[in-house]
């Protein structure tokens, strides 16, 4: 199957809308492969139903920007898509600004995440996810 950049896009998309509207424990929980794993920008590692319980209790975003997609093909049924993301709360503050990678594969279900890490842009003020 060939892997395509604008429907991960889609799921990326689709997830960051989810933790603008309170709803990235049902994403996340849904998208996640049973053994998937996050890596967070504080070192820590969660698995999916960490991430869920986590997300649960986090107050949502209140935008987004992807930049600088990239996609890594890793096999003819996987796919790292990596971008810079920049998100900002409500609240205030200075923004959350990462390099991040999503990794998913190709599951009877559709496109499933994997494993998801982040890595803060060295040298700016951001806050953590």
């Amino acid at each position: 199957m060939a892997i395509d950049l604008t429907e991960l896009l889609r799921l990326e998309h689709a997830g960051w809308t989810a933790l603008c509207d309170g709803s990235g424990g049902e994403f996340y929980g849904a998208v996640m492969t049973d053994d998937g794993v996050m890596v967070l920008a504080d070192g820590s590692v969660l698995d999916r139903d960490a991430v869920v319980a986590s997300l649960d209790d986090a107050p949502a975003w209140s935008a987004y920007e992807i930049t600088d997609e990239r996609l890594v093909g890793l096999g003819p049924d996987s796919a790292a898509f990596v971008y810079r993301g920049r998100a900002f709360r409500a609240s205030g503050g200075p923004p959350f600004d990462a390099v991040m990678t999503s990794v998913y594969v190709q599951e009877d279900s559709g496109w499933r995440l994997a494993l998801y890490q982040q890595t803060p842009v060295p040298g700016e003020e951001s806050v953590e996810l």
